[in-house]
């Protein structure tokens, strides 16, 4: 599993792991409990709508990078498939003189 999902299985654990144990020693009521396990749920779910955008850009920068370096390959591919054409047409006339 990669770091980013690592830190996202371990984000998950621990908010659950919090909420559970909020709710076995929460002296509030009950409402007051709701409320505050409200607010945090949202505040995990900020924070996991922006790590996710943060992957998503990284996909993107990834993606771009990737296809960078392929149509360098390929440019780079087709000089020296040029290259060799000329040198094999040399040599051709070379041959036939």
């Amino acid at each position: 599993m990669s770091k980013t999902g690592n830190f996202i299985a371990g984000l998950l654990t621990g908010a659950m792991a919090g909420t559970v144990l909020a709710l076995l020693y929460a002296p509030d009521t009950g409402k007051n409990t709701r409320d505050r396990l409200s607010y945090r749920l949202s505040n995990y779910r900020d924070e996991l709508n922006e790590l996710i955008s943060e992957l998503r850009k990284e996909k993107q920068k990834l993606v771009s990078e990737a296809k960078e370096k392929g149509e360098k390959v390929v440019s780079e591919a087709k000089e020296k498939a040029e290259s060799l054409i000329k040198e094999a047409e040399g040599l051709l006339e070379s041959i036939e003189k």
